[in-house]
């Protein structure tokens, strides 16, 4: 009688492309390196802001206004909406159950409640920063 257990084979490199879920997994995760780029971006505009030359900030911006930079951004947007922000939403009722004496609040209106606060939040801040 053999001790080996069972082990049942796997690619190394496709084993996400198997389910849907896997590949969504996936995708989610690969959001870290768009975190990472914009944290160096982040950090790189403080440090030509901190140098104090109006020129090397004025060059910067106009380095962002590119058209290859507002696609990248557009679609990065689009790419943390679908798969970081909106999950999110809907995993809030699961995450934080709300009850009302002996009735739970339905999902439908803790996730609204999350969406009119994203709005509420963001409308101040463009408020701050004299946008609106």
């Amino acid at each position: 009688m053999s001790r080996r257990p069972y082990v049942r084979e796997m690619s190394k490199t496709t084993w996400y492309m198997r389910n849907g879920r896997y590949r969504v997994y996936v995708l989610r995760e690969l959001s870290s390196f768009l975190v990472a780029f914009y944290t160096f971006l982040v950090i790189y505009a403080l440090s030509v802001l901190a140098a104090g030359s109006a020129v090397q900030w004025n060059s910067f911006l106009a380095s962002q206004q590119g058209v290859g930079m507002i696609i990248f951004h557009g679609l990065a947007l689009l790419y943390f909406l679908f798969y970081q922000t909106f999950p999110w939403f809907k995993l809030a009722p699961k995450a934080m159950p709300i009850q009302v004496g002996e009735n739970k609040v339905a999902d439908s209106k803790i996730i609204g409640a999350h969406y009119v606060a994203w709005i509420v939040v963001t409308a101040f801040i463009f408020w701050l920063a004299g946008v609106i």
